[in-house]
């Protein structure tokens, strides 16, 4: 009798080993990436001046909390501005007599907040430390996500992705709407797909709750999150092919649950404009929270009126229909597009590895779409949320590549590089993660885009520090953000007379926004002429947002 051979036990890949440590340690991955983003993004506070919506957006905020009411402006809702401003509150802080009559009240009212008690640094500080907890519930989304559809793995994985991606690191850092925005839309998104999966009561009252709070994050939630679960809908269609008879079966035994997510989301969104009651002309009666129907008609008007945008040294009124495609391209770190690309392969994935990843697919395509169709391009932040699903795609395939490790052993090499390129051009950009662009835009990115992906107002502090440093008297300074430079920032005698056509002798501080966008206020008269600007290159630039010249008397 032949003795038995003895069986050979295969010793796991170090690949195997990490993806099974990152299985069982996800979660505390996850909180530590969170907790690193979040000192990434503190350390920037106090480099920054504040940025061109951030006092208005504190202003109305600061109005909530201190008067009971909500009125200087509603195109935006309350919830991020309650946020941002509840830290310069309970720090004393409280509303100023700014005459509404005057030019931007909104946005003085909020720099005499900013600037209460000569306290600006820290009312700035304390603002934008309100938004920080929307970065954190945006990664609990990521995680949850994908945890959930796809794994421990890829979970961890794409937590890292997202907290390593300075758009999204920037924007959690400004006392804006944006971050809030990219948390709650996708919150609400994955708890309405759980409803949706399983319609229990329980569901449906956290998808109410997610919804409500998407929309008191943002009115741009009403036309992105229809888009987005008509079109992971479609997908669904395509993948599963029910039945008619199937389908009405699945509303019918829905429609209860819905109606109660519904209700949930009203009475929170009502809760947000603290149950106010007040005439709505547009449907000529009273009803609760009147504010709502008041922001969506200042943003349908300010849609169809356009906004002043820049795109490859172009402008235009009315946007660009590939302005948010060519924003993600400059914008985004390379190894992160790589990624990205190669995630594509995964739908042929035989057998199908992640049979679910259409769904972050059409959350993050569905956004792209709107913004394809919308006439205010002003920045990448708009789209935002999109980010949510594109970190789930890339985790996938970078999860994948190390799965397939005995075939292709390169790959974990490959990957390797990938991350260590993307997580290095991340902490190279600290703490300019607003005007952060990748390899593609060049040295002159304000040839591509300005506005809030390059020149936001944010490089006020350097701009007087460097002024400082030359030991200069005056600067004539053409700035299109609202600030106090002379008394607030120590800034020189300050020269706002500034000829587009022919610069003033001395130092010359310029906003790159004010230059490209508006060309120095020339109006049409740019089309004929051109400001000297073009002509002439910067002595030097300040920060990544101003240029500053010198002209000899």
């Amino acid at each position: 009798m032949k003795p038995a051979k003895k069986q050979v036990v295969q010793k796991p890949t170090r690949a195997a080993a990490l993806l099974a440590w990152l299985e069982r340690r996800s979660l505390a991955v996850t909180v530590a990436l969170a907790l690193m983003g979040a000192v990434r993004i503190v350390t920037t506070y106090g480099v920054f001046s504040h940025t061109s919506d951030e006092p208005a957006h504190i202003a109305c905020g600061m109005e909530w909390l201190d008067k009971g009411v909500y009125k200087w402006e509603l195109q935006h809702p309350p919830l991020a501005r309650v946020a941002a401003a509840l830290g310069p509150y309970l720090a004393g802080v409280r509303s100023h007599p700014t005459s509404r009559e005057q030019s931007l009240a909104v946005y003085r009212e909020g720099l005499a907040i900013l600037y209460d008690g000569r306290h600006y640094d820290r009312n700035l500080a304390l603002a934008r430390l309100g938004v920080l907890p929307f970065f954190w519930i945006a990664c609990a989304v990521v995680y949850w996500w994908a945890r959930r559809d796809y794994g421990g793995a890829v979970a961890a994985v794409a937590v890292l992705l997202f907290t390593s991606l300075p758009p999204v690191l920037a924007h959690a850092g400004l006392a804006t709407t944006d971050m809030a925005l990219s948390a709650l839309l996708g919150a609400a998104f994955v708890a309405g797909v759980a409803w949706l999966e399983r319609p229990t009561h329980r569901r449906a009252l956290v998808f109410g709750l997610a919804a409500g709070l998407m929309v008191l994050a943002k009115f741009s939630s009403f036309a992105f999150f229809p888009v987005c679960a008509a079109s992971a809908l479609a997908c669904w269609w395509r993948a599963e092919r029910p039945g008619t008879r199937i389908l009405w079966h699945g509303i019918r035994r829905r429609l209860p649950t819905l109606a109660l997510g519904v209700a949930v989301a009203l009475v929170v969104i009502w809760a947000g404009y603290r149950f106010s009651v007040g005439y709505v002309p547009q449907a000529g009666i009273r009803l609760p929270a009147p504010e709502v129907f008041g922001g969506i008609e200042q943003v349908r008007v300010h849609n169809t009126m356009g906004h002043a945008a820049f795109l490859l040294d172009d402008r235009s009124q009315n946007g660009f229909w590939c302005f948010f495609e060519v924003a993600l391209a400059v914008k985004t770190p390379l190894a992160f597009l790589i990624l990205l690309a190669s995630s594509c392969f995964l739908a042929f994935d035989k057998p199908r590895r992640f049979p679910r990843l259409w769904l972050p697919a059409a959350f993050a395509f569905g956004l792209l779409a709107v913004g394809m169709a919308a006439n205010i391009n002003i920045g990448l932040r708009h789209i935002l949320p999109a980010y949510i699903g594109f970190a789930i795609l890339a985790a996938a395939a970078a999860v994948r590549w190390l799965e397939v490790v005995p075939q292709h052993r390169w790959l974990p090499l490959a990957l390797g590089a990938l991350l260590l390129w993307m997580t290095g051009s991340s902490l190279l950009a600290h703490p300019d993660y607003l005007p952060y662009f990748n390899e593609l835009a060049g040295r002159e990115p304000e040839k591509i885009l300005v506005d809030s992906d390059l020149d936001w107002g944010q490089d006020l502090k350097r701009a007087a520090r460097r002024l400082r440093e030359l030991g200069a008297l005056e600067v004539s300074y053409a700035g299109m953000f609202l600030a106090d430079p002379e008394t607030q920032h120590d800034f020189p005698r300050l020269n706002r007379n500034i000829d587009p056509l022919r610069p003033n002798p001395g130092w010359n501080l310029l906003s790159i926004t004010l230059w490209k966008t508006l060309r120095l206020g020339m109006g049409e008269k740019y089309q004929e002429y051109r400001p000297w600007p073009d002509l002439v290159k910067p002595t030097e630039r300040v920060g990544k947002g101003m240029l500053l010249y010198y002209f000899p008397p």
